[in-house]
């Protein structure tokens, strides 16, 4: 569980708060889509996460733990996987063997598994790799830990198709149901197929927070259609057919979300609770 308590943040370069009074409170595991505009504080929400930023005022629990005390047992139950990164030079066996004794349940079968998948070759200096192939030995390194609560900051930025389609893989095989997984993106289209949770956030505000079975039982997603179905749609955006819409569900069918319509929709009437 993780209990963020009223969370105020500001950068002592920029003086104006980030985060102001935000609260949010992950009960349960599964994958969480964490949606928002630029510059709203997504990056830094994740780092208060971990402890590796301090809030100004109010608190973030996991487990129970504040996580700013960054206690030994509380920071090897968590990893993070940030947008930009850089890694030592070393091959990546001997960084499993430096890092990975940090986390109790790190596997290296499944490090090497995900390397596989994601097609890397023998890695004998991590820093002189691209910015993709060290997202992809990262996202390995984070899976392979195996920690109750995995945070990822658009991980899919930067990887090749086939890197996007292998992470989609080793998340949905080596996820478990208990873990939680937090994933801050704008690639919506690279994963709103693995997402069990939405939660959209914009000016200091949650916006929607609700599990993906919640939103399709209450709308229905639509692409490339025309007529009187657009002029009824709560949203309704140009496609290459016609129009992609956002519906009322009347007749209990199960769509996939269209998270760019449901996105747009939220952030075009945040006065308005959707579900």
């Amino acid at each position: 569980m993780i209990e963020i308590d009223n969370l105020k943040f500001a950068y002592k370069s920029r003086g104006a708060l980030v985060l102001d009074g935000f609260s949010l409170k992950l009960d349960h595991g599964g994958i969480y889509g964490l949606l928002g505009p630029n510059g709203v504080g997504k990056s830094t929400l994740l780092y208060l996460m971990t402890g590796m930023l301090f809030p100004t005022a109010g608190t973030v629990r996991f487990e129970g733990y504040d996580t700013g005390r960054r206690l030994p047992g509380v920071l090897e139950r968590m990893v993070l996987v940030p947008e930009e990164l850089e890694l030592p030079r070393m091959s990546a066996e001997k960084y499993v063997d430096v890092y990975g004794c940090m986390y109790p349940n790190f596997s290296r079968e499944v490090y090497e598994a995900c390397l596989k998948e994601f097609m890397m070759p023998k890695i004998e200096r991590l820093d002189a790799l691209s910015m993709g192939q060290r997202k992809k030995v990262a996202i390995s390194f984070a899976i392979a830990a195996r920690t109750p609560l995995l945070l990822m900051d658009e991980p899919t930025n930067g990887l090749d198709i086939q890197g996007k389609a292998a992470f989609r893989s080793l998340v949905s095989r080596y996820i478990s149901d208990d873990q939680i997984v937090v994933i801050s993106t704008h690639q919506v289209r690279d994963l709103d197929q693995l997402l069990d949770h939405i939660l959209i956030v914009n000016n200091q505000k949650v916006l929607l927070d609700s599990p993906v079975s919640k939103i399709q039982d209450k709308l229905s997603f639509y692409d490339n259609v025309t007529g009187d179905i657009v002029t009824r749609a709560m949203i309704a955006l140009p496609s290459p057919g016609g129009f992609a819409v956002m519906v009322p569900n009347t007749d209990g069918d199960m769509t996939a979300i269209n998270l760019e319509l449901l996105f747009t929709y939220v952030l075009q009437h945040p006065e308005i609770k959707l579900l």
